[in-house]
């Protein structure tokens, strides 16, 4: 049963007085919005009308539920009216999610843009290496890189995070330089371990795909601490290109395997499915997805 359209059906007859009224207003017959309404105190456990073969009357259940389904009703009207209008403000609190190393290095810094543009909204930022509880969390929106595994969430695609292969000049020049996927099997690999695949790495050349399992004696939660390892010479990462671009310019890194496409990631926005999304969240949303098209850390290694 559309309880809304239950309750609306509900309201019109208590308005008019009278089913058949109702009825034609509808375009449908009189019993079948006699059923509607029965159907709807079978589902409340409760009498809402006494009918008489005069009139109708409210019982007392009735009448206090009729009060709440007209607030109801008119607060879904305006809410409807607003979005129809494009008059809901971006405005209030927003609560955003993210790994500690995508948040530092590219929401915080894009925050700025956006409250000058959006100045009456209030931003909590919680940076974790954790996937988070969006509901459990309080956050409205949740900024994910990798493929989702949880079907009940609202996911928008927003960019995709490049990888490459990186090591520094030090430990190339003690170990040697692989020039395929299957030569990491002999190099100290650092593993991100909060991806599902993080022992299998995955590259492709023209039509021919190579997957690698790949060992190491150091793994991390935390994409900057295998920046750090990889800085200080102890192996070989496959990491976003994002956060190794500086390094990668200041040549503190070496992009390797380069004829070899790594396995792209994608970002999504996540907010819970049974949650509305406000003006503010798809105001953000949009524009983190302009910032992150344009941002040319994004862009593949050519």
């Amino acid at each position: 049963m559309d309880t809304l359209n239950a309750m609306a059906t509900f309201v019109r007859v208590v308005e008019r007085g009278s089913f058949s009224a109702v009825a034609r207003e509808m375009q449908a017959s009189q019993p079948t919005i006699s059923k509607l309404l029965r159907a709807l105190e079978t589902r409340l456990g409760a009498k809402l009308i006494s009918r008489s073969t005069r009139q109708l009357s409210l019982t007392d259940e009735g009448q206090r539920y009729y009060n709440e389904c007209r607030q109801i009703l008119a607060a879904v009207d305006a809410a409807e009216q607003r979005f129809r209008s494009g008059r809901e403000s971006v405005a209030g609190n927003l609560k955003i999610g993210s790994s500690v190393s995508f948040g530092r290095l590219h929401i915080a810094p894009r925050l700025p843009e956006f409250l000058k543009t959006h100045p009456q909204v209030q931003i909590d930022l919680q940076l974790s290496d954790q996937n988070q509880d969006l509901v459990s969390e309080g956050l409205d929106v949740t900024f994910r890189i990798g493929e989702l595994t949880d079907s009940g969430l609202l996911a928008r695609h927003i960019g995709t995070t490049h990888r490459i292969t990186v090591a520094a000049p030090d430990y190339l020049e003690q170990h040697g330089e692989p020039h395929t996927p299957e030569e990491l099997g002999a190099h100290n690999c650092l593993q991100f371990n909060l991806l599902s695949s993080q022992n299998l790495w995955h590259y492709q050349r023209g039509n021919q795909r190579h997957e690698v399992l790949i060992r190491g004696n150091a793994q991390s939660n935390n994409s900057e601490a295998i920046r750090e390892m990889v800085l200080g010479g102890l192996g070989i990462a496959l990491s976003p290109v994002w956060l190794f671009s500086e390094d990668l310019k200041a040549g503190r890194v070496q992009a390797i395997l380069q004829d070899y496409t790594a396995q792209s990631l994608p970002i999504h926005a996540v907010s819970p499915a049974n949650r509305r999304q406000s003006a503010r969240v798809r105001a953000f949303v949009d524009y983190m997805s302009q910032a992150l098209e344009q941002a040319p850390e994004l862009q593949p290694v050519k």
